[in-house]
């Protein structure tokens, strides 16, 4: 286990020694800043609540926040064959499904960094520009709002990061990997209006139609956990659906590193 937290750290320390990275973190956190203030001059602060300040922010900046998730993913693998390294891992006592753990972890580690300081900085300047009351009648959002759609926002941005890196470990390429995943995140709802489920019943396995998870939000009960909206689509039917799609690119990824011949 020792070895394999020296594993982490040494990943770590590749993303966070290049000056890109702190680039584009310091990006997000004055986007997150400031975003809060212009929707203040435009809205005003008296009757906007603060929840709904910090959603707005946080969706404009999320999509800015997937694609450097992207770049980290996509170079994760294929920059190691990029700059001849992968042969200095590959004779380490390291196996390879170890690397390729260490690899995605820290992938994951960098979006769940990038994600908290987005949420945490655009809430927090949503808080102290904007109104803390309570719409009259009861409804806006709120934090279980917030937090929820967030959390979509994330399986998201979780999906298609594994593509990026599935994609960069079997065909040692960063920029087919960035290119494709943004791609999917252009064209995504794109795809999801061809291949409509109301009209093709097959069209609701397609991996496009499952990974916006923030439309089952509106439905009655348990943002659509029970109810039976979207040609049949229900949250758990679309989790258990992404949960098969991320199972294969992780298969995928492993397979294909383990037994080709990377160091060749």
């Amino acid at each position: 286990m020792g070895n394999f937290g020296n594993l982490i750290m040494n990943e770590n320390m590749k993303i966070f020694r290049r000056p890109r990275t702190w680039i584009m973190l310091s990006i997000l956190a004055l986007i997150s800043l400031l975003m809060p203030v212009l929707l203040n001059q435009g809205m005003g602060s008296s009757e906007v609540p603060y929840w709904q300040a910090a959603i707005t922010t946080v969706q404009i900046v999320f999509f800015l926040n997937t694609i450097f998730c992207v770049v980290i993913a996509a170079e994760a693998v294929a920059g190691e064959f990029t700059w001849g390294t992968i042969k200095l891992l590959l004779i380490r006592p390291w196996s390879r499904s170890k690397i390729l753990a260490s690899k995605y972890l820290t992938v994951i580690g960098f979006s769940i960094l990038s994600t908290l300081l987005v949420v945490i900085l655009a809430t927090v300047m949503s808080y102290i520009l904007f109104s803390h009351s309570v719409t009259q009648d009861g409804s806006g959002a709120s934090a279980s709002h917030a937090f929820a759609l967030w959390g979509y926002l994330y399986v998201d941005l979780f999906i298609t990061l594994a593509i990026a890196f599935m994609v960069s470990s079997v065909f040692r390429s960063g920029a087919l990997a960035i290119g494709l995943s943004l791609f999917i995140m252009f064209t995504q709802n794109l795809f999801s209006l061809i291949f409509n489920p109301v009209r093709y019943e097959w069209a609701k396995y397609v991996l496009f139609n499952n990974m916006d998870l923030s439309r089952y939000m509106d439905s009655a009960a348990d943002y659509g956990l029970l109810e039976d909206g979207n040609a049949g689509m229900t949250l758990g039917f679309s989790i258990a659906v992404l949960a098969v799609y991320y199972v294969i690119f992780m298969l995928i990824s492993w397979v294909v590193f383990n037994k080709r011949d990377v160091a060749g």
